[in-house]
């Protein structure tokens, strides 16, 4: 039963870093977009909502606009160097999720072999 309940937590964090992937394309999407500002998931708060008893991958991640980024004139704070080294870090958060899935599959197997 441990293998189930451990299987809740790392499919609410692969959709957590699934969404933050997409925010993070969609900011790169608007860099050209005037009065644009980055958004990003709230990462704490989304994965204390998974965490909590009865939210699992259902929960809303927390978006917010992100703070203290300048402005180009246009109004826009998109900085793609930035956005860049965010969806690195959030692909290999993903990736590091998958092979967490993929262990827990693994000793849920070998407990069905012996």
């Amino acid at each position: 039963m441990g293998t189930f309940s451990s299987l809740q937590p790392l499919e609410g964090f692969l959709k957590v870093t699934s969404e933050r992937q997409q925010m993070i394309a969609t900011n790169m999407a608007n860099v050209d977009t005037p009065g644009y500002h980055t958004r990003d998931i709230d990462f704490q708060t989304a994965m204390r909502q998974v965490m909590d008893e009865g939210q699992g991958p259902q929960l809303e991640p927390a978006s917010l606009e992100v703070a203290d980024l300048p402005e180009r004139p246009d109004g826009n704070n998109v900085n793609v160097d930035r956005e860049g080294m965010m969806l690195s870090e959030t692909q290999l958060q993903y990736q590091l999720g998958v092979q967490l899935v993929k262990s827990e599959f693994h000793t849920l197997y070998s407990a069905m072999k012996d």
